[in-house]
């Protein structure tokens, strides 16, 4: 079966044209994307490959997703680990048992440091509209200790921030700034982008910058400094017009691609020029 049967068999976007530079999808779940449309993680990476996406960030959520994230990329070299509780996960595991999330905690302390292939601590943050109140507060120190993570193994630190902007920099101004971080799949106005890169962040931009009613996301893309700018899938979710709605894959990060130059003004090989180049500096990974 070809490539095309492969992907229309699962209701899958279909492969975009390949970007003329090598670009990497900074923040994807292949271990999700395999529940969501039954393909191996190795046949995303294939398909990634046929379109110019030469390397993935394999980001872990939980204690089995980080041990998978760490394993994948010790085993295929076009993948880099990341390795986390995130925000959501840790407020419910403390409901559950503070000493499973302190064990979790210890797990992920010891994946970051299993090897050069694990490079960021994510991904971590803070989300107070998924978690209630009584356990933003678990949020807070979680996040604290995945700050100290980054400091320690010398990680890239990845952030999910979802309307707890003021908490996360508070925590960051605290534990001190790591060197590199991370606004994961960025969906902030103007203001707030401005004030990110103020900050020092790196703006992650997902599939979201191409939707229709998106307009202001457009506008905080386009502020963002080039050497500030990255593009992630966050597989399998956030798929891209025109096939939002369908899941998401590391291949279809050309779409997304096409359009952050059109909504910059650039040419779609330098947009993926400079993307390539900022995942690589900021992720430490070679390009091909």
């Amino acid at each position: 079966m070809s490539l095309t049967d492969v992907l229309a068999e699962r209701s899958l976007p279909p492969l975009p044209e390949p970007l003329a530079s090598p670009c990497i999808d900074s923040h994807t779940h292949l271990d999700t994307v395999e529940e969501f449309t039954g393909l191996a993680p190795e046949t995303s990476l294939h398909l990634a490959a046929e379109v110019g996406i030469t390397r993935l960030v394999q980001i872990g959520c939980d204690v089995a997703g980080s041990r998978f994230a760490e394993q994948f990329a010790r085993s295929h070299d076009g993948v880099v680990a990341a390795v986390a509780i995130h925000p959501n996960d840790a407020a419910d595991l403390a409901a559950r048992s503070r000493s499973e999330l302190d064990e979790a905690l210890a797990t992920i302390n010891e994946l970051a440091a299993a090897g050069p292939h694990v490079r960021a601590i994510g991904e971590t943050g803070i989300d107070h509209w998924g978690t209630e109140e009584p356990g933003w507060q678990v949020q807070r120190e979680v996040f604290a200790a995945h700050v100290r993570m980054a400091h320690k193994h010398h990680c890239t630190l990845a952030i999910h921030d979802r309307e707890g902007h003021d908490d996360v920099l508070h925590i960051l101004d605290q534990e001190g700034w790591p060197e590199r971080v991370i606004m994961h799949c960025f969906s902030g106005d103007r203001n707030v982008a401005q004030e990110c890169v103020d900050a020092g962040y790196t703006l992650s931009f997902a599939g979201t910058v191409s939707f229709a009613n998106a307009a202001e996301l457009r506008v905080a893309a386009e502020i963002v400094p080039d050497e500030q700018i990255l593009l992630e899938t966050d597989a399998p979710f956030l798929t891209p017009d025109p096939y939002r709605g369908q899941p998401n894959q590391s291949y279809c990060l050309p779409y997304t691609a096409r359009a952050l130059a059109a909504v910059r003004g650039v040419a779609d090989e330098e947009m993926a020029r400079i993307l390539g180049a900022n995942a690589r500096r900021v992720y430490g990974i070679p390009l091909p």
